[in-house]
């Protein structure tokens, strides 16, 4: 059964209910149809009636515990023999001149400074989101930490939460690990307790929708070989990087994330163990192979596999190591044909994906240790 039917929708108990051209809107997606043949008219539902669905993952104490053991145990060995996750890694792009409107009005939450460190490092807010895919084996995605009001909210794409291969639930034992550096865990383990998306990326997989926020229970690590050491809050630990929606497309961009894996020709320039950055402009999109009506680019030459979920940080401040996250990277193409990545793909941050950050932004998790 689809976690759309388990969903919470915000403001009523049902689905809301959809006009023609929103009805269209969706069959045309179901089927992968891109919703530019719709043209320029096209609006996006207000944001009060986007609707969230809540997604179970560690729901329990002892759940969360066995989770962290699962990544923990044997010195971390399979933290340390994940790989990258390869769904949708790539997709065909042209980059386009033409603006985004937003559907409301702007919105922005300030980023949380995280502990002192040396100017120039790399946001301790960046980490890898680890999880078994339907193959069973352990993969992972990139994952950002951003401020809540529970310190507690890991952003990274919705394809990164929910099995979007066997969709039957979400990825399974999910964790994410702030400052992943080698193998190492400097911030300690943090086991997810519930995910939040929007219900139309669970229920038709709206790519325009391809972006999770996941509430985590407080860090861990291993005192022993069988007792887990509370290390605190998440954003406590290593800050919080601020959220903006219904912004313009930004002239710079710095994204964060842990790219891996080949590019076309076959040349391997990443090796996903440590955090890199690139920094580029903003524009509006046409994809194919990926539903989407109006998906966003950068200027980034990030590989696909493992840089799934990496952050799209406006307004970074180099001394604070803080931005705005106002993109997630979905998918990346070679616009150019030059058989080397070029652009990374993220869904717009409209009102409806504000809803769901607000959703996550005020759910409490608690301890596991």
């Amino acid at each position: 059964m689809s976690i759309g039917r388990l969903s919470t929708l915000t403001g009523c108990e049902n689905a809301p209910r959809l006009d023609g051209r929103s009805t269209l809107r969706r069959a045309l997606i179901a089927v992968g149809v891109g919703l530019s043949v719709l043209g320029s008219t096209v609006v996006t539902q207000p944001a009060q009636a986007a609707s969230v669905v809540m997604v179970p993952l560690s729901p329990t104490v002892t759940a969360a515990q066995q989770v962290a053991w699962f990544w923990l145990a044997d010195g971390a060995a399979n933290l340390k023999n994940a790989t990258p996750y390869t769904v949708q890694t790539a997709v065909g792009g042209e980059r386009l001149s033409t603006d985004i409107v937003p559907d409301g009005p702007p919105a922005s939450i300030p980023p949380l400074e995280g502990p002192a460190s040396p100017e120039g490092e790399m946001p301790t807010t960046s980490g890898k989101v680890f999880f078994i895919g339907s193959d069973l084996q352990p993969h992972w995605c990139t994952g950002t930490a951003v401020r809540s009001k529970y310190r507690n909210v890991v952003a990274t794409a919705g394809h990164c939460l929910l099995d979007t291969e066997a969709p039957a639930g979400p990825l399974t034992k999910w964790v994410f690990v702030p400052g992943y550096s080698e193998g190492t865990a400097p911030f300690g383990l943090y086991v997810g307790k519930q995910g939040v998306a929007h219900y139309d990326f669970d229920d038709i997989q709206d790519y325009d929708r391809d972006l999770a926020f996941v509430n985590v229970y407080r860090g861990v690590v291993p005192s022993s070989p069988d007792v887990l050491t509370n290390t605190g809050m998440l954003a406590e630990n290593v800050g919080g990087q601020g959220v903006a929606f219904n912004q313009p497309l930004a002239p710079t961009v710095d994204v964060f994330g842990y790219p891996a894996g080949p590019e076309p020709d076959g040349s391997r320039p990443y090796t996903g163990e440590t955090l890199e950055r690139s920094t580029g402009s903003a524009s509006a999109m046409k994809v194919t192979g990926l539903p989407t009506d109006r998906p966003i680019g950068v200027d980034s030459p990030f590989t696909g596999e493992g840089s799934l979920g990496s952050s799209w940080l406006t307004q970074y401040a180099n001394d604070s190591r803080t931005g705005y996250l106002n993109g997630i990277t979905i998918s990346v193409s070679d616009t150019d044909g030059d058989n080397r990545y070029d652009t990374g793909v993220s869904p717009y941050f409209d009102g409806e994906l504000y809803t769901v950050y607000q959703k996550a932004s005020n759910v409490w998790t608690g301890i596991i240790a």
